[in-house]
């Protein structure tokens, strides 16, 4: 009984995840070329199996809206439907396996590497793809542009050509999200959204007789519906499980892939475990490698009988925080009734009109590709918004996979133009000093993303009995944003020791913002 009790916060908690996770699984499956229950048989093994394998405790492991885009390329260019599918299933278990092995050779440190403007340019081109992607389908529209950019360029005329109660249908589900925090209440910061557009879409989709196929008329025009609007499930539970097609793994489509899964995935999940961490009010650090090793096990499972990749997702991990969680036994239950849903209310599930999944996840791609995103790198530093827009716009253009990679080429380019000696590129020159309970740290030449890995290991063997760690930066040329929000970061997290950053006298910042990017300057003015 006592264990019971003890277990009630993760038990309350894992059921308020489960609300909002149940219809984000079936959109982001939906939308990623894989069947509805792909999405949650990855959010049932990521919250059964992955949390009683070490992942980080208060994490919620399931498909996420930011891999959609890495996913329906792999299923389209692999051939589509369900050879697509199951081509991008074995994808899936190698990604999974790479990132066993990245976990085995400590490789976690990834994503502390990644420069948070690169980061952010990637998520909000993501967030624009899925908005360009699911405007379409919450209009009741099939349009005839598959890239991105097309994709755009066509709304207006899906605009015109829209089905009204398939329209009517997205656009509550979009008021609902966009209106339910703007209410100063608290029972309205406590129900999920999510559930709230299910609760009222169903019986639209029940008024408006999608089940049937029909036509009805409006302003003198006739429209068509029928079950094709409405999320589709297999008769049972074994006939939801598919396999995967190895056939094409070693070709070029499939490698490109491998790596995608393996690099985005992982950059996403370290990234959100980190963020957990920072506001875990227990302030517990996780273990990167372990989580990694667990989250590479769980995807690998997952591919392996038909699942989405999964991460450790931000929004229902948040979400899993306020409700109180106190360990990584809500990630398991919030699984356990998903698998539940599937199991015993399969005939609810299927009157879920698909419009309502879109504007969840036009609701998901807006906070991906919010405004606020634009101004709080602009805020950081000019530079900053400079690769953060390059990222976004090449990975429209192209894919993620470059995206990211010119992001950080560019990066490395503005080192080198302020100073940074090609010495120190991907080794930090630190000269330590002892002075009784506080250890001086002396960076000479610059502290960038590329080498802040050996910065980051000498604040992880700092000696007993100190008390003070002080970060002398006067003799870097440049001290870039990525470090400074990472050595804050890890300051906030010591509970015994202070940190302190300094010799920025003859440096000048980008910006007013605190951890904005500096370079030291002359008397002549700047290198």
């Amino acid at each position: 009984m006592h264990r019971l009790s003890a277990l009630k916060p993760d038990i309350i908690s894992g059921f308020l995840v489960f609300l909002i996770a149940l219809p984000l699984c079936l959109g982001i499956s939906l939308a990623s070329g894989f069947p509805p229950t792909g999405g949650l048989i990855t959010a049932i093994v990521g919250g059964m199996l992955v949390s009683l394998l070490g992942s980080a405790k208060l994490t919620i492991k399931g498909p996420a809206a930011g891999l959609i885009v890495v996913v329906i390329g792999a299923v389209t260019e692999l051939g589509g439907g369900t050879v697509g599918y199951k081509r991008t299933l074995a994808i899936g278990v190698v990604a999974g396996i790479l990132q066993i092995i990245l976990a085995l050779v400590r490789s976690g440190v990834i994503g502390e590497l990644m420069p948070s403007s690169v980061v952010h340019g990637m998520l909000a081109a993501i967030g624009v793809i899925i908005i360009a992607k699911q405007s379409h389908v919450a209009m009741g529209v099939k349009p005839e542009g598959k890239e991105p950019l097309h994709l755009l360029a066509e709304i207006p005329q899906s605009l015109s050509k829209l089905n009204p109660e398939v329209f009517f249908i997205g656009i509550v589900a979009l008021l609902i999200l966009f209106g339910l925090p703007m209410i100063k209440s608290q029972w309205a910061r406590k129900v999920p959204g999510q559930m709230v557009v299910m609760a009222v879409a169903i019986p639209l989709g029940l008024l408006f007789d999608l089940e049937h196929e029909h036509t009805y008329n409006f302003a003198n025009h006739l429209y068509h519906l029928s079950p094709d609007f409405l999320i589709r499930l297999p008769a049972s539970m074994l006939s939801a499980i598919a396999f995967p097609d190895f056939s094409m793994i070693t070709s070029a489509v499939s490698i490109k892939y491998i790596v995608m899964f393996a690099l985005v995935g992982t950059i996403e999940s370290l990234l959100t475990v980190s963020a957990v961490d920072s506001i875990d009010p227990e302030k517990g650090t996780s273990d990167l490698n372990r989580d990694l090793l667990a989250t590479g096990i769980g995807n690998t499972i997952a591919a392996a009988i038909g699942g989405l990749p999964m991460i450790s997702e931000v929004v229902r991990s948040k979400a899993n925080l306020d409700a109180g969680a106190k360990s990584r036994w809500s990630n398991f239950f919030h699984g356990a009734f998903l698998l539940a849903a599937l199991m015993f209310i399969p005939g609810l599930l299927q009157e879920i009109p698909l419009a309502a999944l879109a504007g969840m996840l036009i609701y998901t791609g807006f906070r991906l590709a919010s405004p606020k995103e634009f101004v709080h790198v602009y805020k950081i530093g000019p530079e900053q918004l400079l690769l953060f827009c390059t990222t976004l716009i090449i990975t429209l253009a192209t894919d993620l996979l470059i995206g990211v990679g010119v992001g950080l080429m560019l990066k490395l380019l503005l080192h080198l133009i302020h100073g940074a000696p090609v010495r120190s590129l991907f080794k930090a020159i630190v000269q330590e000093d002892r002075q009784g309970d506080t250890l001086v740290l002396r960076v000479h030449d610059s502290a960038i993303f590329t080498n802040f890995l050996g910065l980051k290991n000498r604040l992880a063997s700092i000696p007993d009995g100190v008390r003070k760690v002080v970060v002398d930066f006067e003799n870097a040329w440049v001290v870039d944003h990525t470090v400074l929000e990472k050595m804050h970061r890890i300051g906030a997290q010591w509970a015994d020791r202070e940190l302190v950053l300094q010799g920025f006298d003859n440096h000048k910042a980008w910006s007013n913002h605190e951890l904005a990017a500096r370079r030291r300057v002359t008397r002549a003015g700047a290198l």
